[in-house]
């Protein structure tokens, strides 16, 4: 795959109020106790120190199969689709790369109150989760059929995990990513209830507070002020590629097992 020079907005990290179906999902499958490893992928994603060092863009083509997306992962690359459905995916390493430490994570005083209002879950409704942030009157929208189907496909090999917001028994928030060793790449959120999708950033974060919790890594792709505004700060690609080896090398936390544990 060649490097491709094209400047492009941040799309991922808006926060987004959507709207999940009226009718509220049922529990989804669990994943397995333990990531199954895919067959590795045919594709390679080259040198990153062969990156341009102004583009966030870096490569297109490939294709979504797990094995691919995991290897993209652990290059510090991630998919998004470049139109329409059948056109090569696009793939980015951020120039400045947003992150969030377990222990830059800010919770106001405020949120700290909302927090109280909501029941966490995690993986018992992944796809519903997935169609909420994928809603199609989302501004900028980026989530297609494919990336949905290749998501479901690593969430069911233990890969991919949603966090869930709920309410009164209704699913109001939530986000979902890629949890690979100590690190968390989360790809997207969304909220029908103020605060909501906040509530599932903060017990992801205390989640992988444990007794390697100062190592792991939440990789938000894309900063903005909304994320910043809850400990978000950015990383020169260069500075998170020589952290990434060490993250993957971390076991997962036990946020992740089935059934979870919580602190």
């Amino acid at each position: 795959m060649l490097p491709f020079t094209l400047m492009v907005p941040s799309l991922r990290g808006a926060h987004y109020r959507g709207r999940v179906p009226d009718e509220q999902p049922a529990a989804d499958p669990a994943p397995p106790a333990a990531p199954v490893e895919p067959p590795r992928s045919t594709w390679s994603f080259g040198d990153p120190s062969d990156f341009d060092e102004l583009d966030d863009l870096v490569a297109i083509g490939a294709d979504l199969e797990p094995g691919t997306l995991l290897a993209a992962y652990r290059r510090g690359l991630f998919p998004m689709p470049s139109g329409a459905p059948g056109d090569p995916m696009y793939w980015f390493c951020p120039v400045r790369r947003g992150v969030l430490g377990v222990d830059d994570l800010v919770v106001s005083r405020s949120l700290r109150r909302s927090l109280r209002d909501f029941e966490v879950r995690v993986d018992t409704a992944f796809d519903a989760v997935v169609a909420a942030c994928a809603d199609p009157a989302r501004e900028s929208g980026w989530i297609d059929a494919d990336i949905r189907a290749a998501y479901r496909r690593l969430h069911e090999l233990g890969w991919a995990h949603s966090v869930e917001a709920w309410r009164d028994g209704r699913l109001v928030g939530g986000l979902y990513g890629v949890a690979i060793g100590g690190l968390f790449a989360g790809e997207s959120m969304f909220h029908t209830a103020r605060d909501a999708s906040k509530a599932a950033l903060v017990a992801l974060v205390r989640g992988l507070d444990d007794e390697h919790g100062r190592e792991r890594l939440v990789d938000v792709q894309w900063s903005t002020p909304h994320l910043a505004s809850l400990g978000v700060v950015e990383l020169p690609r260069s500075a998170y590629l020589r952290r990434l080896p060490a993250l993957l090398r971390l076991p997962l936390p036990a946020l992740f097992a089935r059934p979870p544990m919580w602190e």
